[in-house]
C-alpha cells in the first residue's frame, strides 16, 4: 500500500491542488507476489508564471501502475448466434483477461468544473480531491475497472480463436502446460551448471520448454538466475547445430518467460532464423513472426524476407495463412509495396469466406501499416459488414471503422445500420473504443444524434479512464459535428477537467492538446488557463518539432481568441508567427482556393452584376478559417459601394482600354500636355456622363433592375458590361463615406457539411459567427443551388446573384 502525493498547479492560479492517491494491486492467478516499478512522473515546469505539475511518491515500495490501453468489449451472446452463419466455426465472445498485475485508478472530483464558454474558464476545485481506491470497493467497481483494461498484444489475435488452423501459424497463450514444481526447476538448472559445455541441441531445447513451465510468479528470478544466463550462453554457441523445430521450440520458451527484447540469445535466434527462411515452410515463418511480435522484438531483416518469401509463395497462401500474414504486416507497422495489388485481389477472393473477426484483422491490419486500398475493395468489406453488423463483435467493427476513416469512404449502409446497432452497445464499450466510434462519425462528417447522445451520457463517468489523446478527440469529434449534448455542461466540464489532469502529457504530445482546444472553440468553449498554456514559448517550440504540422492549428486558436475573447488576458502568438503563417496560408488560397471554377465563376457574375472588380473582393477575410469569402460593401439604400482598389488598378492596366488617335491626343504626346484630363478621362467621359449613372446598377431614372437584368430606357433588357467602370482613385476618393452594409458572401460546397445534410461543420460555424462578430453580414451560396446553376444560362445565374446581394433583408440585418 503505498500514498500518492500529487500538486498541481495550473496557469494563471495561485494557488495549488492536492490529490492523495492510495494504489491497490492485486494478482490473478495462483500467486499474488508483488512487482516494485516505478511510477513515470511528469515533467516538472519551472517555478512563477510556468505551470507546474509535480508528484511526490511517499513510501513507494510496492507500489504498482500498469497502464493498459484500448479495451473494447464483445458481445457473447451475438457471437453465438452467428456460429452458424460463419461457416460453422464458433468464435468465442470473450477476451483473455490479462495475467498481469492490476490496479484501477479512480477520479472523484468534489466539484466538477462547470462548462467553460467565452474568455475564461470556470476556475478549478479549490478542495484537495482524494483519488484513492477503497479496500470496501465494491463487485461493480472492479467489473467496471476490467472493462476498460487491454491487453494491446492479445485483444488483436482474437480472430485466432475462429479455426483450428491458426494453432499452427500462431503462438497460442491458451494451450495448457503442465506447471513445473520449484524443485524440479531448481534440478534442471543444477544440470545446466554441471554439464554447461556437454549438453546437446535436443538437452538444451527441453531444458528451455521445461523452465517455461514453472509457475509465472517464478519467471523473472529465473531470468536473473546466473545457471539461466549459462542455459543462454550454451544456446547461443550451439544454434547453428540446432534443427528448425528445437529452435522454434527455444523461441516459444522465451515467450512464456518473457525474455527481455534486447536478450543477447534473440539477436542469435533472429540471425538464425533470417538464415534459415528459405528452408522453412510458411507455417513456421508465420509462427516465428507471431512470436516476435509476443516478444514485442522489432524484427525488420526477418520481416523482409518473409514478405519476400510470401510474395514468390502467393498462389498458395490459404485463407488463415493470409489473414495472419495481414496481422504481422499491420503489428510489424510496414506493408511491402509490391503486395499491395495482391492483396487487394486476394480479400475479393476469400471476401465471402472470412469470418466477421477475420474481416476485422484484415481492416487492422491495414490500417496500421497505412496500406491504402481502392475504394472499390474498401466498398465490398463496408457491403459485407453492413449486411452482419449486429452479429459482429464491437472490436471487429471498430477497426473496419478505423479502415473506413483511414479510406475516407462514404458507405450510407454501413453508417445508418450503425446508427442502430451501436448505441446500446456504447455503455459496454472501453473509452478508447468509444473514442474511436466518435472519431470516425466525425472523420467522415456523419452525423448521427443517437450515437453522440449515447456517447455523451456515458462519457463524464469513464472520464479518468481517458488519454490525453482520448480527451481531446471526444471534444474535436463535438466540435467538429457541431454537437451540444443534452448532458452539455456535465460532459464538457468533466473532459476540460481531465485535460487539466493530462497537461503533463502534452508536453510529449502537443498535437492532442490543440485538437482539444480546437474543438472546444467551434462550440465557443475557451477554457483560460489551457489556452495559456498553448500559447507559452516552451509549448510552441514543441510543436514546431512535432511531426504533425500545427502551426495553422496555433494560427486558428489564436485569432479566434483574439476574435471571441476580448477579456482575455494570457499568451498569445507572437506576431511575427502570425504574420508568418498568414503568407503561407494566403500563398496556399491563391494556388488551391481562389481558382476553384465556382468561386471563379461568381466572382466574375458578380462582378458584372456590380459594375466592376472594385466591387468585389475575392480574398480570405479571415485567414485563420483557411477558407475564402467574396466580399462586398453596399450603402443602406442598397447602391454598391466601390472599395476593392488594387483590384481594380490591376484590371484596369491589363484592360485594352482603346484610345483614338486624334490630332489633340497626337499633340499632347509630341508638345506636352496641354490639357489636365487624360486621355483615360477622355474615353470615360464619352462613355459615361454621370458617375452616379454608370455606377449604380439600380439607378433612378435611368435603369431599372429586374432579375439581374438591367432594363435600358428604352425598354430593351441588357446585361451589365463589366468593363465599363470610372477610375478607382474618383471612385473611392469621397470625402464622406456612406454608412454601408459589409457583405461575406460564401460559396459553400460539400465538404462544410456534414454527410448527406445542411448540417455545417463546426470550423464554418465558427467562421460565419466570428464574421458576423466583426460586423459582416453572411450570404451564402450553398453548393446545393449554386452548383446545379453553373450548368444553367448566364442570365439565369446573375438573376440568382442579383436576388441574393440585393435582399433588403441584408440591409435590415446590417443596419
Amino acid at each position: 500500500m503505498a500514498t500518492v502525493l500529487i500538486c498541481r498547479r495550473f496557469p494563471r492560479l495561485s494557488r495549488v491542488t492536492t490529490f492523495s492517491t492510495t494504489a491497490k494491486h492485486k494478482a490473478e492467478g495462483k500467486s499474488s507476489k508483488s512487482k516494485q516499478i516505478k511510477e513515470e512522473n511528469p515533467e516538472t515546469a519551472n517555478s512563477g508564471t510556468e505551470s507546474a505539475a509535480t508528484i511526490q511518491l511517499l513510501n513507494p515500495l510496492g507500489y504498482r501502475v500498469l497502464y493498459n490501453p484500448s479495451a473494447y468489449t464483445k458481445s457473447r451472446a451475438a457471437s453465438q448466434q452467428h456460429t452458424a452463419r460463419n461457416r460453422g466455426q464458433a468464435l468465442d465472445g470473450t477476451f483473455t483477461s490479462p495475467s498481469t498485475m492490476q490496479v484501477q485508478l479512480s477520479f472523484s472530483a468534489t466539484q466538477a468544473l462547470p462548462p467553460v464558454r467565452n474568455a475564461k474558464s470556470a476556475p478549478l476545485p479549490k478542495q484537495s480531491i482524494p483519488v484513492h481506491l477503497s479496500t470496501a470497493q465494491t463487485k461493480e467497481e472492479l467489473e467496471k475497472g476490467k472493462t476498460e483494461l487491454h491487453n494491446s498484444k492479445e485483444d488483436p489475435r482474437e480472430f485466432q480463436k475462429g479455426r483450428p488452423e491458426y494453432r499452427s501459424l500462431s503462438y497460442d497463450k491458451s494451450e495448457p502446460v503442465e506447471t513445473l514444481t520449484l524443485e524440479e526447476g531448481d534440478w534442471i538448472l543444477q544440470s545446466v551448471a554441471l554439464c554447461k559445455d556437454h549438453q546437446s541441441p535436443g538437452t538444451i531445447t527441453d531444458s528451455f520448454c521445461k523452465l517455461s513451465r514453472l509457475p509465472a510468479e517464478q519467471h523473472e528470478a529465473i531470468l536473473s538466475e546466473p545457471r539461466f544466463n549459462m542455459l543462454c550462453h550454451s544456446a547461443v554457441r550451439n544454434i547453428g547445430l540446432f534443427g528448425t523445430s528445437d529452435l522454434i521450440n527455444v523461441l516459444k520458451a522465451c515467450v512464456r518467460l518473457a525474455v527481455p527484447p534486447t536478450h543477447s540469445l534473440l539477436n542469435a535466434c533472429e540471425n538464425e532464423f533470417c538464415r534459415r527462411v528459405w528452408d522453412m515452410n510458411l507455417d513456421q515463418l508465420l509462427l516465428v513472426a507471431d512470436c516476435w511480435r509476443c516478444l514485442e522484438r522489432s524484427v525488420p531483416s526477418y520481416l523482409s524476407i518473409l514478405f519476400s518469401y510470401a510474395n514468390m509463395h502467393w498462389k498458395d497462401l490459404t485463407l488463415p495463412q493470409f489473414v495472419q500474414l495481414l496481422y504481422i504486416i499491420g503489428e510489424g507497422r510496414r506493408a511491402p509495396v509490391d503486395l499491395t495489388q495482391k492483396v487487394e485481389s486476394t480479400i475479393l477472393k476469400y471476401m465471402d469466406s472470412f469470418t466477421l473477426e477475420e474481416v476485422g484483422a484484415v481492416c487492422l491490419g491495414l490500417f496500421k501499416s497505412l496500406s491504402g486500398i481502392s475504394d472499390h475493395v474498401m466498398r465490398k468489406i463496408a457491403d459485407r459488414v453492413s449486411l452482419q453488423m449486429e452479429h459482429m463483435s464491437t472490436y471487429a467493427l471498430v477497426n473496419v471503422l478505423k479502415m473506413l476513416r483511414y479510406t475516407r469512404m462514404d458507405h450510407l449502409p454501413l453508417l445508418k445500420e450503425l446508427g442502430k446497432v451501436i448505441p446500446a452497445r456504447i455503455p459496454a464499450i472501453n473509452i478508447q473504443g468509444i473514442m474511436h466510434i466518435s472519431l470516425s462519425c466525425s472523420a467522415l462528417h456523419y452525423f448521427d444524434e443517437g450515437i453522440l447522445s449515447a456517447v455523451a451520457m456515458c462519457l463524464p463517468s469513464k472520464v479518468t479512464y481517458c488519454r490525453s489523446k482520448d480527451a481531446a478527440k471526444f471534444l474535436w469529434s463535438f466540435g467538429c459535428l457541431d454537437y451540444e449534448p443534452p448532458n452539455e455542461k456535465e460532459f464538457y466540464s468533466s473532459l476540460i477537467e481531465q485535460m487539466h489532469r493530462k497537461l503533463h502529457e502534452f508536453r510529449k504530445f502537443p498535437e492532442h492538446l490543440l485538437t482539444g482546444l480546437l474543438g472546444l472553440a467551434f462550440v465557443k468553449r475557451f477554457p483560460e488557463e489551457l489556452i495559456d498554456f498553448a500559447f507559452r514559448d516552451e509549448f510552441v517550440q514543441k510543436t514546431r518539432s512535432s511531426k504533425y504540422e500545427l502551426k495553422k492549428d496555433l494560427f486558428t486558436l489564436s485569432k479566434s481568441v483574439e476574435i471571441e475573447c476580448p477579456g482575455y488576458q494570457g499568451s498569445l502568438l507572437p506576431p511575427q508567427i502570425c504574420k508568418e503563417i498568414t503568407e503561407m496560408v494566403l500563398n496556399f488560397a491563391e494556388q488551391e482556393i481562389y481558382v476553384r471554377p465556382e468561386i471563379v465563376e461568381a466572382t466574375s457574375l458578380l462582378e458584372s452584376v456590380l459594375g466592376g472588380p472594385e466591387y468585389v473582393k475575392n480574398h480570405m477575410i479571415l485567414p485563420h478559417t483557411r477558407s475564402s469569402d467574396l466580399e462586398i460593401h453596399l450603402a443602406t439604400d442598397g447602391r454598391p459601394i466601390p472599395f476593392n482598389l488594387q483590384d481594380a488598378v490591376a484590371h484596369t492596366k491589363l484592360k485594352d482600354i482603346g484610345v483614338s488617335l486624334t490630332d489633340d491626343l497626337m499633340t499632347q504626346l509630341i508638345k506636352g500636355k496641354v490639357n489636365r484630363q487624360s486621355p483615360m478621362e477622355v474615353e470615360d467621359d464619352a462613355r459615361a456622363p454621370s458617375q452616379g449613372e454608370a455606377r449604380t446598377p439600380c439607378a433612378e431614372g435611368r435603369a431599372a433592375c429586374s432579375s439581374g437584368v438591367f432594363i435600358t430606357d428604352n425598354g430593351l433588357p441588357v446585361e451589365p458590361k463589366s468593363g465599363h467602370y470610372l477610375e478607382p482613385s474618383r471612385s473611392l476618393g469621397l470625402v464622406h463615406q456612406p454608412r454601408r452594409v459589409k457583405l461575406a458572401v460564401q460559396v459553400s460546397n460539400r465538404n462544410h457539411y456534414c454527410y448527406c445534410s445542411k448540417r455545417l461543420l463546426g470550423l464554418h460555424c465558427l467562421k460565419r459567427r466570428q464574421l458576423r462578430q466583426l460586423g459582416y453580414v453572411v450570404v451564402e451560396l450553398p453548393f446545393w443551388e449554386w452548383f446545379p446553376l453553373l450548368k444553367r444560362t448566364r442570365l439565369e445565374k446573375l438573376s440568382y446573384l442579383h436576388y441574393k446581394v440585393f435582399d433588403p433583408a441584408l440591409r435590415i440585418r446590417g443596419a
